[in-house]
């Protein structure tokens, strides 16, 4: 039997946050553990209860979502962070997902959606709400003269994507485990996570999450 992923919900907002705990009990295989409406609390309560994913707000008071995330991040790495937000723009989006954020969802998305992304994230993938994924790939340079932003540090010229770890990359975008990935490409999941061990090296990243955004950032998926 499946071990139930567990959930924290971070949201200051009273109705939101019980209305999220009511939805996400409803899923199977999915128990939240714990509920706070401030960062500071967030911080503390995720590495008391260790769950398995953060539902993070950006907005919160004492301690914002994105320094709450770099917290929780730097003392508990295995924690997944996903941030569920009202704020759609670049600036946001990048400074979640440089704190460490493992996925990245605005607030209108639906149940099932919800699902979704709190199951991909719980098991390994990155999963960005579509609308923001395509915000960001309308954005990528169309030159490679063109400005990257600070946070996104350039690739080495001498260290490109083979195809297949483009190939790889891609599936990650689209939210696919590593066994997604090895069944989808017809190889075995020791094979994929050596593709994603090569690509994060190659792209001086530290998890999936950032090598997604950056290669989109930098077009090369």
């Amino acid at each position: 039997m499946e071990s139930l992923v567990t959930i924290l919900i971070v949201e200051d907002q009273e109705i939101m946050r019980i209305g999220l705990g009511l939805i996400i009990d409803q899923m199977l295989g999915v128990k939240v553990v714990g509920a706070v409406a401030d960062g500071q609390s967030a911080v503390e309560e995720a590495l008391h209860l260790k769950p398995h994913v953060v539902l993070m707000d950006v907005a919160l008071p004492v301690l914002d979502g994105i320094e709450a995330t770099r917290r929780i991040k730097a003392e508990s790495p295995t924690t997944r962070i996903i941030i569920l937000s009202v704020y759609d723009t670049d600036a946001v989006l990048f400074a979640a997902l440089s704190a460490g954020a493992d996925g990245y969802c605005l607030k209108e998305l639906s149940k099932d959606q919800l699902e979704i992304a709190i199951k991909s994230v719980a098991g390994g993938a990155a999963w960005l709400d579509p609308k923001v994924a395509n915000r960001v790939l309308s954005s990528v340079p169309k030159s490679t003269a063109a400005p990257v932003p600070d946070i996104i540090q350039v690739i080495h010229p001498e260290s490109p994507l083979s195809q297949r770890e483009a190939d790889v990359l891609r599936l990650v975008i689209d939210g696919a485990s590593n066994q997604e990935i090895a069944d989808k490409l017809g190889l075995s999941i020791e094979t994929i996570k050596t593709h994603m061990r090569h690509i994060m090296e190659k792209l001086a990243v530290a998890d999936r999450t950032q090598a997604a955004v950056k290669a989109m950032r930098l077009g090369l998926v």
